[in-house]
């Protein structure tokens, strides 16, 4: 059993795919997925697929960073959180590569969304690209004046950085997650700390639709091929898939709060 913990479906469903994407990935032996939210709109549709798909899909909602310096309701937000299946807040998180412009206002909604994971007890998926100090304060803070389980603060998906940004991250209690770009032929920085990562701390994801590992470069990611990312790491690693399956689909369990639901 693979559990990929981040996809957006948007595109899936709004151009009538979604049903052979499902069948791709239970072909493939992707049976959890987390859809992801980020925007209302897509807070929408992560609920309908975990609506739909109640005992493969799990939803996530918040407010990403493109949405900085706009008007978004967290009354709402905190309303859909509420809902049993939906597991995390996010994503959000900082990315300075597009409009560094914006980076105070992208630190004010990010701080609001930490704020609220930590009201709520629930994990944060945290998106975080030429911002690695920032974000790394921000979850020192978000760490000190969150309470509940340690282990579940969150989760910083598709991890690209180095060794020092990583041990930094896991210090803070954060699992790790890796895409189709371990996969690619100038990350081996990332390799290197796919190896150096703890088992208890390793995360499997697409990011479907984007970031296709090889050998799907140039297509359209979907949630099937999150099994060759896993046969990247497990070699990486050096054990097999199937335990790097289950390690991965336990620490989404784990760090999602759904034990009893992936069994």
């Amino acid at each position: 059993m693979f559990f990929d913990t981040h996809v957006h479906f948007d595109e899936f469903i709004q151009d009538g795919s979604l049903e052979a994407i499902m069948a791709n990935a239970a072909r493939a032996g992707v049976s959890k997925m987390l859809a992801v939210g980020g925007s209302p709109a897509a807070n929408a549709g992560a609920q309908q697929m975990a609506e739909k798909f109640p005992k493969q899909i799990f939803a996530a909602g918040g407010f990403d960073r493109y949405l900085a310096g706009a008007e978004v309701d967290f009354a709402e937000l905190k309303l859909l959180l509420s809902k049993p299946h939906t597991v995390a807040v996010g994503e959000c998180g900082l990315d300075y590569f597009y409009a560094p412009e914006k980076a105070p206002v992208q630190r004010t909604l990010f701080a609001q969304c930490l704020e609220l994971a930590a009201a709520i007890q629930k994990p944060v998926i945290v998106h975080t690209r030429d911002a690695d100090e920032d974000t790394a304060a921000m979850l020192e803070d978000y760490v000190k004046f969150r309470r509940g389980d340690a282990a579940r603060a969150g989760v910083v998906h598709c991890f690209t950085r180095g060794r020092e940004t990583a041990r930094r991250l896991l210090d803070l209690g954060f699992y790790l997650s890796f895409s189709g770009i371990v996969t690619f032929a100038n990350a081996d920085m990332l390799r290197d700390v796919v190896k150096f990562v703890p088992a208890d701390r390793l995360l499997l994801e697409t990011d479907s639709p984007y970031l296709a590992p090889v050998p799907h470069r140039g297509r359209r990611c979907e949630p099937a091929f999150a099994v060759e990312t896993a046969k990247r790491l497990a070699e990486l690693r050096g054990c097999t898939v199937e335990l790097l399956a289950k390690i991965t689909a336990d620490n989404a369990a784990a760090l999602f709060g759904l034990q009893e639901n992936t069994q």
